[in-house]
């Protein structure tokens, strides 16, 4: 195994752009991925990259032979994982990204069933805020929204994060109840700041009908997490205008009101995401399946319909 070894050191210094980066992909140390390709290169009788202390560049015959195994070594390694595989059953590290409140809200539950089913399978949850880069950082699924479709991502649909407004009784006691988005601006609120900008989200609320306005209220406070807004929107800081996933329970137990009932904003998919492969790993194919089987046994798409 130690041409495959050389061979993919080689291929992910190349598609990574350093040693380093392929070393955190592989599990080894830099020092160990550039001595797997000075090895190669000696094999092969001929300089693979250019190396310098900032950059590694291919050369032009590292150019033509990543051209000539890359996808041949993806399919081998995929061919290699499928056989190796306890007892024929899905098995391994399965590396899971998903957003801290939803993730523990609504994947966590789900896992104790999932691990009966597939003891092999080794669940390794990062739970994160960010869009991670499903490829480049080595992650197995991704669950959440907005992850960008890029090329070799596949995404499957779980439901749609409708934005709702929402306020503890508490805070709209003695309050007239806002009629129009527009209403909003006289109230404090618990802003959100993006995690990729930095700046406070506004939306856009539509109505049935056709209507639209803007919900934009006066901030009091400002987080980068639903569920804390949540928290601090129960605590009766202010009006929060917060995804169905993060509102729901509270609104069922009526630690939370619904302000402006058939106003909403569509922030798009709440999606599951893994790489496209031909061989997709088993660990990768059973965990996709039963955790859509799931959300579509609770019907959690409907739950998150608005209205």
């Amino acid at each position: 195994m130690d041409a495959l070894n050389h061979l993919q050191s080689f291929v992910l210094s190349a598609e990574l752009g350093s040693f380093s980066a392929a070393a955190r992909r592989l599990g080894l140390t830099p020092a160990a991925v550039s001595k797997n390709v000075a090895r190669l290169e000696a094999s092969l009788g001929l300089r693979l990259f250019q190396r310098s202390t900032r950059r590694l560049t291919l050369t032009e015959g590292g150019e033509r032979f990543l051209q000539q195994i890359g996808g041949a070594l993806s399919t081998l390694r995929e061919a290699i994982a499928g056989v190796a595989e306890e007892g024929g059953q899905p098995a391994g590290i399965l590396k899971i990204s998903m957003a801290p409140s939803f993730g523990r809200s609504y994947v966590v539950p789900l896992l104790g069933d999932f691990i009966a089913r597939h003891p092999g399978v080794v669940p390794d949850c990062h739970f994160d805020n960010r869009q991670v880069d499903l490829i480049g950082e080595g992650f197995d699924v991704a669950i959440g929204g907005g992850i960008e479709l890029t090329p070799g991502v596949v995404a499957r649909e779980l439901g749609h994060a409708h934005i709702v407004a929402t306020a503890s009784p508490s805070f709209m006691q003695g309050k007239a109840m806002p009629r129009h988005p527009s209403d909003l601006a006289q109230f404090d609120g618990v802003a959100r700041r993006s995690a990729g900008s930095g700046r406070l989200r506004s939306w856009i609320l539509r109505d049935g009908a056709g209507g639209e306005g803007v919900a934009e209220c006066r901030p009091r406070a400002i987080f980068d997490d639903p569920e804390a807004m949540a928290q601090a929107a129960i605590l009766g800081v202010g009006v929060a205008l917060l995804p169905m996933p993060h509102a729901l329970a509270h609104l069922r137990s009526g630690a939370l009101v619904r302000l402006l009932p058939g106003w909403h904003a569509d922030s798009g998919p709440l999606s599951v995401y893994y790489p496209s492969k031909k061989l997709l790993p088993a660990k990768t194919r059973v965990f996709v399946d039963f955790l859509l089987e799931q959300f579509r046994q609770r019907d959690f798409a409907a739950q998150m319909r608005p209205d």
